[in-house]
């Protein structure tokens, strides 16, 4: 069993950074791989990006490749998701998962926290 609670968001104008994170309690996490997903009013939930379980490979959606960066700290138990150049298209609540195969489809994650809204004023 794996809880997670993202933490992180908030207004922040086009240009700017942010920094999203989610810690993780219960068992095993370090054994996970760990996702961000994003879903703004109207649209599906969408993959952002995508860490394996030692944190040696990453993906990224082609939406946020070069602006966004995922990271993991298994000894604190979090993943992180740093955001550079953001956009008012970036808009949305930012989830975070894990799962046991680093896939872009959220119906293969098996944990999700409740989510922290990211906004992107122009």
């Amino acid at each position: 069993q794996v809880q997670l609670v993202e933490s992180g968001g908030r207004l922040v104008q086009a240009g700017g950074s942010l920094r999203l994170s989610c810690a993780a309690s219960g068992r095993t996490f370090s054994n996970y791989v760990m996702g961000w997903f994003r879903q703004a009013t109207g649209k599906e939930r969408e993959f952002v990006a995508a860490i394996s379980w030692s944190g040696d490979r990453t993906y990224y959606a082609d939406s946020v490749k070069g602006r966004f960066t995922i990271s993991r700290d298994n000894a604190k138990d979090t993943v992180y998701l740093q955001m550079n150049s953001l956009k008012p298209d970036d808009t949305a609540r930012y989830y975070c998962a894990g799962g046991r195969l680093m896939l872009v489809a959220a119906t293969t994650y098996d944990y999700w926290g409740q989510g922290t809204q990211v906004t992107v004023s122009s």
